[in-house]
């Protein structure tokens, strides 16, 4: 009677300790005497002591922080460049069986592949193309990761930090190409204004009487503000025209005279 009981208790305390709980957001990989057994879904499952082994393995995804990465582009400019890597566990038996730690193998294969890949483009295309660069990232990382049971879902440049000399440089590369957008533009307007006075001139050559007109019409805007002082210059067709007045009453005396 008390070998029985005491058998129970044994039994019971046996099953207490081979529980174990998988929670929602991972996955246990259980091994029986070594060999990989299958997949413990979430809940409490039962571990039997000695003769089974089981690993859990979080599915949720990770965002891993790639540290700065000092990489020399093909021109030949030294930059340091950071990322972050978004992933999750696809297939959980691959992540424990076929790598001895992923977390960090993953981060030490993303080093790598941002390095080469930095050092395969120029700087202009790096500070350009970031997300096509990332996504180049990304696609490598992926396809060499699939083994490993990983899915990369997505590769973020965070930084991209240059020598304190090319910074400068850039910024009165920047500085001259905003200068000659400004004189450029500046040109443009000048050549517009030029024409539209050219055309309003030869508009105005064309009509008699008109460029007194459009004197007469500018004087009279200026008398409006009596703060000013006005200097008229005659215009040349003013002058011819009391040339001609002239010319034509020295005439008609003439030819009274005679």
């Amino acid at each position: 009677m008390e070998f029985s009981y005491f058998l129970v208790i044994v039994v019971a305390f046996v099953i207490l300790i081979s529980l174990k709980q998988i929670n929602q957001y991972e996955r246990g990989v259980k091994f029986t005497m070594g060999r990989y057994q299958g997949i413990m879904a979430p809940g409490w499952r039962i571990v039997w002591p000695i003769f089974q082994t089981y690993k859990k393995v979080d599915i949720r995804v990770k965002a891993v922080d790639v540290p700065d990465q000092k990489a020399i582009t093909r021109d030949n400019v030294s930059v340091t460049v950071n990322a972050v890597i978004y992933y999750k566990v696809a297939f959980a038996e691959k992540a424990v069986i076929e790598v001895e730690n992923f977390y960090y193998a993953i981060s030490q294969y993303a080093q790598t592949t941002m390095r080469n890949i930095v050092g395969s483009v120029t700087l202009d295309e790096l500070l350009s193309k970031r997300d096509e660069i990332a996504d180049r990232i990304k696609e490598i990382v992926d396809r060499e990761t699939d083994e490993w049971g990983i899915k990369v879902n997505n590769v973020e440049l965070k930084d991209v930090s240059l020598p304190e000399s090319m910074e400068r440089t850039i910024a009165k590369q920047a500085e001259a190409e905003r200068e000659k957008r400004a004189v450029i533009i500046n040109s443009e307007g000048e050549l517009a204004a030029a024409e539209n006075i050219s055309q309003a001139a030869s508009i105005l050559a064309k009509s008699d009487g008109a460029l007194h007109l459009r004197t007469l019409q500018s004087i009279n805007d200026l008398s409006s503000d009596q703060s000013n002082t006005v200097i008229f210059v005659t215009p040349v067709e003013i002058l011819k025209a009391f040339s001609t007045f002239a010319d034509q009453a020295n005439g008609h005396k003439a030819g009274k005279t005679e």
